[in-house]
């Protein structure tokens, strides 16, 4: 186990002599650990500069540590970007006063730093605006506007960590590594008191502490969960129940506090669906929940080059919509975007999106296209490296991408045909879970096996542009007919399965008996393909989703064209968008329902990315499915209450080595 009590104090941390000479008229500091005006109040107080004995400390000054919080003198040095290799130290468990949580950290230079995603859920800091991806501004218990919190930070593929070195060092908590876990012990606190005031907007909790101590929230869609560091007194966690319970028209219907050791977990019970807001006051300390419609707050962070995270409200009409998005610049060097989906040896399956990006080892993502849940298999255009892992269908909407940050919004179809002896065949899809009468194609990019999706199917294998078998599945049984032989039984288990072949693909056909005789064994079969607009086929990364919305800076909105049901089209719920904007930039979004209200129509959607500022825009999969993931983490929601998706645009930093 390593002790940063005396690893953080050692004068090895100070600037290298070549950093010294790029700056010589920079004064050294670095053996000043603790700010001048925090060291004298600790040693009048009596308080070890070690900090070994934090509870007995906290409890003989609440005050002391609250001051030096916030006090204006301190602000962090920057921590400047540095290569991956230099990371020494890394994990993805943080011990928090005992409890242990999910979150990445990292040592790097003998600096800690912990995902700025990650912040929030573990120890409830806040991350506030910035001006630059190096810098990051956060809150906790502190006012932002008089005394403001500048951390540095730097970048991986993966994270953005904040250093949190310093502002440990000043708030007397004791870092440990054990194992592949950062442990983390804070000065103990205590609730004092939970109030409750019912507001014109909703309802608002306020929790007295006798000190700042770290908070976590755990959200369902009509509860949460706030977990304090620091114990409550029995007597105040009945009261303020009875209080909710007599009192009516309260969002909060149901409310109770308990505590377990140095630990209280204040649980509510909400009559809608709706999240809270959470804030941290000084002087004296206090956690203020806030249950309201509007419980979203702005910010507009600088996460690394050509990557912004902003969240703001976007007024249609009457209506204010949330809305969470990603600004990206696909011309910036070392960012770069691809198709992801569940498992890249297998069009098949789905997952979270959280899981899904972490599996590619993408920076940021969204979920894309739609998918049938039952059987997991797309329903719609993936390209990748030009390679068409699923296929578009129905003329439905599709984004198309290149390298060199060229980008193209349309509908989108694929023309493919086959060649008999007699005919020319369309084909109706490619590598897709759609199911309809005639020939459908299945390639390597589906996966290694292709299983029957209806009954009744012919599945006729070709290779090198020729038919090498054709088998009949009626009822989970197949016959074989080979090059030469007479139809016979095929030796197949009760999950009846088909290989695919390297060479060439199977060629599936339903609803329509009399096709199998125009693909004999050893026939020869030509294949071609084209797309409409024949300018996706320079586009070598391409998904499909919809409808479209926006083209050209006109709204171009036609669900019904593009195959959608009444009932989606007629469906207000959080939606998923991307939006080209005029300067080239690419805006992921994600739009939850309005203040107050339900979630927006397609019509409404395509409004918001217009007043986005974008020129094109497509309408991705929704509902549910609607996630927007940065850094490990989904930025919109609580992974908790998001389905799992198929496939998603996946981010991706290049960091240098």
């Amino acid at each position: 186990m390593v002790k940063f009590d005396s690893l953080l104090q050692s004068r090895r941390l100070r600037p290298s002599r070549k950093d010294r000479r790029k700056n010589p008229n920079r004064p050294d500091r670095s053996h000043r650990w603790l700010p001048s005006w925090l060291v004298l109040p600790l040693l009048a107080s009596g308080i070890y500069a070690t900090f070994v004995d934090y509870g007995v400390a906290q409890s003989k000054q609440p005050n002391r540590m609250q001051s030096a919080s916030i006090s204006a003198a301190w602000t962090p040095n920057l921590a400047q970007a540095t290569p991956v290799s230099e990371i020494v130290t890394q994990g993805r468990q943080i011990l928090v006063n005992g409890q242990s949580l999910p979150a990445a950290w990292t040592i790097r230079q003998r600096r800690i730093g912990i995902a700025d995603v990650d912040l929030l859920p573990t120890l409830g800091i806040h991350l506030l605006s910035n001006a630059e991806p190096q810098q990051q501004p956060v809150q906790w218990f502190t006012d932002p506007a008089q005394q403001p919190l500048v951390l540095g930070s730097w970048l991986t593929q993966q994270h953005r960590y904040v250093d949190v070195t310093d502002l440990a060092r000043s708030l007397g908590w004791n870092l440990t590594v054990g194992g592949s876990a950062l442990q983390i012990m804070t000065p103990r606190g205590q609730v004092t008191n939970i109030r409750h005031g019912k507001q014109t907007w909703g309802d608002r909790l306020v929790v007295d502490l006798n000190t700042p101590v770290p908070w976590r929230v755990a959200e369902d869609p009509t509860s949460f969960t706030v977990t304090l560091d620091g114990a409550v007194d029995p007597a105040i966690a009945q009261q303020i129940s009875q209080a909710i319970a007599t009192t009516p028209g309260n969002i909060i219907t149901a409310l109770t506090a308990s505590t377990a050791g140095d630990r209280t977990q204040i649980r509510a019970t909400l009559s809608a669906r709706l999240r809270p807001q959470i804030s941290m006051l000084t002087n004296p300390s206090r956690l203020v929940i806030d249950v309201r419609s509007d419980s979203m707050v702005e910010r507009t962070i600088r996460w690394a080059p050509g990557l912004t995270w902003q969240q703001q409200y976007v007024g249609v009409g009457a209506s204010r919509f949330p809305v969470y998005l990603l600004e990206i610049d696909p011309r910036q060097p070392g960012l770069s975007l691809q198709p992801i989906w569940t498992d890249p040896a297998t069009a098949v399956g789905t997952a979270p999106l959280v899981r899904t990006a972490q599996r590619w080892q993408a920076t940021a993502a969204i979920n894309a296209g739609f998918f049938n849940r039952n059987n997991q298999l797309p329903l719609g255009a993936i390209r990748t490296e030009n390679r068409w892992v699923s296929g578009p269908i129905l003329g439905r909407g599709a984004f198309g991408w290149s390298s060199g940050g060229e980008v193209l919004m349309s509908r989108l179809v694929l023309r493919e045909a086959v060649s008999t002896a007699s005919d020319r065949l369309p084909i109706l899809s490619l590598n897709s879970g759609l199911v309809g009468a005639g020939i459908c194609r299945y390639t390597r990019e589906w996966g290694t096996t292709y299983t029957p999706i209806t009954q009744g199917e012919t599945i006729v294998t070709v290779r090198n542009n020729q038919v090498v078998a054709r088998q009949i599945v009626v009822d989970q049984v197949a016959t074989a007919t080979l090059p030469g032989t007479a139809p016979q039984p095929a030796d197949l288990s009760a999950s009846i399965t088909f290989p695919i072949p390297t060479d060439g693909y199977l060629l599936v056909l339903r609803g329509n008996d009399s096709l199998a005789t125009a693909f004999a064994p050893g026939s020869s079969v030509p294949y071609e393909a084209s797309t409409l607009p024949t300018e996706f086929d320079q586009f070598s990364n391409i998904l499909g989703a919809g409808p479209l919305l926006i083209q050209n800076n006109q709204i171009v909105l036609n669900a019904q064209a593009e195959g959608f049901s009444d009932a989606f089209i007629q469906e207000r719920a959080i939606r998923s968008a991307i939006g080209r904007r005029a300067r080239g930039t690419l805006i992921l979004a994600a739009i939850h329902p309005r203040a107050g209200g339900n979630g927006p129509s397609l019509s409404e959607v395509a409004q918001v990315m217009q007043r986005l500022g974008s020129l094109d825009a497509l309408n991705l999969d929704g509902g549910s499915s609607t996630s927007l993931y940065l850094g490990g983490q989904l930025i919109n929601r609580p992974a908790s209450t998001a389905a799992r998706v198929h496939n998603g645009i996946g981010v991706f930093l290049q960091v240098p080595q």
